[in-house]
């Protein structure tokens, strides 16, 4: 049996942050597990940049501020204790990121350099390009191979191993050799990213995230927080939705509606293009509904005035992705947009050091609920939280297995898993996979997508209740042991079917609109009544059971967003 102290599921900036600072106290054995090479990891399409309040081109910019506006943006249902820790820590991060040898864009004078982001009252988002992202993860990686972390990569993590109360591995199945796995644990770190692949039809996300850790996580009893608010990034391309970053309207990117009107000022006069991504995808798909959108419903991001020179060296590979998957060169003509599902606000509900009520147990990043997003994350603090909570669950989670010893492992949790793979493997059913997926991601996108109604809601959860019972009759038709990555498909997809039941039920149950969360049929926020977090258990026959609890206000009482 493989034996480690701390083990990290997933290894995207988060994972691997938190298996390096975990790695640094040499005496403590550390891996990685993943489904991809960690190269491929989604932290590395991120593209804008990651916030702190260094002042390199303003200053008068502070971590206060900072705080204000990603308390302001989350629509006041971000933790303000949690969002005051990560502006507080996001300078030494980024330092510490840049010290590793991250190598950021730079001053004249050979600082940082900084471009402003949607809904920041500074310019605060550290950049590279449209390639922070990739930058961030290979500088993460390298430092992890040269600490000693240890990486079992296209390993596919079924389930917690846990006695209620403490952690003491997980079972995991190989790709490579088509074997299952009890990896014993002191500590488990979950760190897999998001579920945006819940909406399969159109998301920026790529194919891996399918919230494997959340519900992981939530199967082992473990609490969801704020599943109900799915952020839809404005600009993702018309046919695929990949993204094009928010860099580009930072850069000063107009977006146009089918008339070539910049449309934005009848929604956020002051902030025009940088305003908060809820507020942005909303105003493109009001747009079209009342007729002003192109004529594949789209909206138009036009970049041809900024010039060719400041194109390739800004935003090279946005450019490159609009000539490769759209046919334009953003140089010479718009670009066709439309809003794509984009980032979890919601996850597994932990405190600010990642902890969870099953000791050893950890959740960060875009898997994790802390709340510091609330129910709308600014662009560009993303990366932010992947650092600071992936660093801080790394640390918490050092003193955790210094103070603890491997605990004994529960009899049948290896054959749990075992029948679970063989059930799938079995299968007789006449289902598929490409079939239920599909029309996963239709339900979801068409009935709780940007605009929810209580009607949509209702049949999204009898339709789901209907793809589960098709589930049960899936057919996994490749039988071979190697590299079936038709049985993976079928494990995220089990996943996913899990997860887009609980961002339902808590879209359903929140009665008002707030941030990404918008009910036509309750079209205004209601902080007497709602400002407070859903919690989504698992209930009998697996269904979720929804709780609340407050938000945490420390300093800035709510009031209306203006932008």
């Amino acid at each position: 049996m493989l034996t480690y102290d701390i083990l990290i599921v997933g290894s995207g900036g988060a994972g691997l942050y938190a298996a390096l600072e975990s790695r640094l106290e040499e005496d403590l054995h550390v891996a990685v597990l993943t489904k991809v090479y960690p190269t491929r990891s989604h932290t590395g399409a991120a593209q804008g940049g990651v916030n702190a309040a260094l002042g390199n081109r303003d200053p008068s910019d502070t971590w206060e501020e900072h705080w204000f506006d990603t308390v302001k943006g989350s629509d006041y249902l971000a933790d303000q204790d949690a969002a005051e820790l990560m502006c507080r820590e996001a300078p030494d991060v980024v330092r510490e990121l840049e010290h590793w040898g991250a190598a950021f864009y730079r001053t004249t004078d050979g600082r940082i350099a900084q471009r402003p982001f949607g809904g920041a009252s500074k310019p605060r988002a550290c950049y590279a390009a449209d390639k922070v992202g990739h930058i961030m993860l290979h500088t993460l990686y390298e430092q992890g191979l040269r600490h000693g972390v240890d990486y079992f990569n296209e390993w596919v993590t079924l389930d917690l191993i846990h006695d209620g109360q403490r952690c003491m591995g997980v079972n995991a199945y190989s790709l490579r050799t088509g074997r299952l796995h009890t990896i014993q644990a002191k500590a488990v770190i979950l760190a897999t990213g998001g579920h945006g692949r819940i909406y399969w039809t159109r998301t920026s996300n790529a194919y891996g995230n399918t919230g494997d850790g959340s519900a992981i996580a939530y199967r082992a009893g473990l609490p969801l927080k704020d599943m109900e608010f799915i952020q839809f990034h404005p600009t993702g391309l018309r046919r695929s939705g990949i993204l094009v970053t928010e860099g580009a309207r930072g850069e000063g990117g107009h977006l146009l509606n089918g008339l070539g009107e910049r449309f934005m000022e009848r929604y956020a006069p002051d902030k025009m293009e940088l305003g908060p991504r809820d507020l942005v995808s909303r105003a493109i798909e009001t747009e079209v509904r009342e007729g002003r959108g192109g004529p594949d419903d789209e909206a138009f991001l036009d970049l041809t005035h900024l010039g060719r020179e400041r194109i390739l060296e800004r935003l090279p590979q946005i450019r490159q992705l609009c000539i490769d998957f759209e046919g334009v060169d953003p140089i010479e003509e718009p670009i066709p947009i439309k809003p794509t599902a984009h980032y979890s606000m919601g996850g597994v509900h932990t405190d600010i050091n990642g902890c969870t009520p099953i000791d050893g147990v950890y959740a960060a990043g875009e898997t994790a609920c802390v709340s510091v997003h609330g129910a709308n994350r600014l662009g560009g603090n993303s990366l932010l939280d992947i650092l600071v909570f992936g660093r801080r669950a790394g640390r918490h989670a050092v003193e955790y297995a210094r103070r603890t010893k491997l605990g004994a492992m529960p009899r049948g949790a290896f054959e749990e898993a075992e029948t679970c793979l063989k059930e799938l493997m079995e299968g007789d059913g006449k289902e598929t996979v490409a079939g239920i997926r599909r029309e996963l991601g239709r339900v979801m996108s068409e009935k709780a997508g940007i605009y929810r109604h209580a009607s949509g809601l209702d049949a999204a959860l009898a339709d789901l209740e209907m793809l589960k019972d098709r589930y049960r009759k899936l057919m996994v038709g490749d039988r071979s042991a190697v590299f079936n990555t038709e049985m993976l498909a079928a494990l995220e997809l089990r996943n996913m079917l899990t997860l887009a039941e609980t961002v339902t039920l808590g879209a359903l149950a929140r009665n008002e609109s707030r941030g990404a969360h918008y009910r036509e049929d309750h079209a205004t926020r209601d902080d007497e009544h709602w400002l407070k977090h859903t919690v989504a258990v698992q209930g009998p026959g697996d269904h979720s059971t929804l709780s609340f609890e407050p938000v945490s206000i420390t300093r800035f009482q709510p009031e209306a967003r203006t932008y």
